[in-house]
């Protein structure tokens, strides 16, 4: 969408062992959190993430700031491999990459692109992903790379001036997809087989006309998220109802469901989806303008999207970037500029933990959960 400017894919490769440590450690962190929402706020205040409430081998689970070194930089594009491995992407054609928990990042900008501005990042490992860039007409484009951004090569450029991508998502190593906002009536979208090496667009007659000023958001990269081999899910806000739209066949046929967070303004609508798996899904949004509020700003699905149900108590404001934990069939994080919350039953209720400012959230399969945002703020969910 033009006024602002996805499930993750990453691999673990470990044998039953390492896979069942995973889930005993998520098990922990995820009661360590849950016990957060047991303490009592003070009202006009942000619960405290306190040592009190947790298990005392869980530790304190709290957001711990990495310092980039690119402060002018805002990130929307997050793409979390693990604890250690995480890539970031944002304007002034910005690529960052860390294998060493944020400690050191590494500058892996494609060439020339300055004067792009980077909203998503889909990465398989420390060496290959995928980053999009946003705006019109030539402007968006995808970029690859396969050696952990010493080269990368631009795989797509659109040359429609109709056109303008959002969000990127990848189903595996080699298929995936990117929208555009509405083309002559109807979201457009790309289709890749090959890891991103070549694109073509697909057909339109199995996509649902847009609404008159529906588009998507470029928030966080979470616009268009997948769940296993062929399910995919694309959120859509700025006309009269905030929609999400799914996908059974990886792109070439669409239906669509009302949500009920607020739409009716260009500024307004659904910015980020999460799914757990083809079932479970959550969406978060509202409006955007620090001036307008955001009464109801999340919402959860059962049922693959069909239905939507609003939060029970939902986070204080608006919200642009959600992930689920791994290992948790309950527990989820949502971000935005006013702070972070966390729900541990599902998306029915969710509670304000920091008031750190962040744009996207997104978790590795061995816990590592990774926020970044405005002033090239990206910081790592220590336990």
């Amino acid at each position: 969408m033009r006024s602002l400017g996805n499930t993750r894919l990453t691999r673990h490769t470990g044998g039953a062992r390492r896979a069942s440590r995973a889930i005993a450690v998520g098990a922990a962190c995820v009661a360590a959190l849950a016990a957060l929402t047991a303490v009592p706020a003070q009202a006009g205040e942000s619960p405290p993430l306190s040592p009190d409430a947790l298990s005392p081998h869980a530790g304190s689970p709290h957001w711990q700031l990495k310092d980039t070194g690119s402060p002018e930089v805002r990130f929307r594009g997050l793409a979390a491999v693990g604890r250690n491995t995480a890539w970031v992407a944002g304007t002034r054609g910005t690529v960052l990459r860390t294998t060493d928990g944020g400690a050191n990042w590494r500058n892996v900008s494609p060439p020339g692109t300055a004067e792009l501005q980077f909203r998503d990042i889909e990465a398989f490992d420390a060496r290959r992903a995928v980053v999009l860039a946003i705006g019109e007409g030539e402007a968006s484009r995808v970029y690859r790379t396969e050696d952990g951004g010493r080269t990368w090569t631009e795989s797509f450029r659109n040359t429609d001036a109709k056109a303008f991508y959002d969000c990127l998502t990848f189903f595996d190593s080699r298929h995936g997809l990117a929208m555009s906002d509405p083309v002559d009536g109807k979201f457009r979208i790309l289709s890749t087989g090959d890891g991103g090496r070549t694109w073509k667009v697909l057909p339109s007659a199995g996509m649902p006309a847009a609404q008159e000023g529906e588009a998507g958001f470029a928030a966080s990269g979470q616009c268009l998220v997948s769940s296993g081999p062929r399910d995919v899910w694309l959120a859509t806000g700025g006309a009269a109802r905030a929609r999400v739209l799914h996908s059974l066949d990886r792109g070439l046929t669409w239906t669509a469901s009302d949500t009920p967070i607020p739409a009716g303004d260009p500024a307004r609508g659904v910015f980020a989806l999460a799914f757990r798996d083809r079932a479970h899904g959550l969406a978060v949004g509202g409006d955007y303008r620090p001036d307008q509020t955001s009464p109801q700003p999340a919402a959860r699905t059962t049922d693959g999207g069909r239905a939507w149900q609003p939060a029970d108590r939902p986070p204080p404001a608006y919200r642009s970037g959600v992930a689920w934990l791994p290992h948790s069939r309950t527990a989820a994080l949502a971000v935005g500029p006013t702070g972070t919350d966390l729900t541990t039953d599902g998306g029915r209720t969710w509670r304000t933990v920091d008031t750190g400012s962040y744009d996207t959230v997104d978790c590795g399969p061995d816990l590592g959960c990774w926020a970044a945002g405005e002033q090239g703020r990206v910081a790592r969910l220590k336990w």
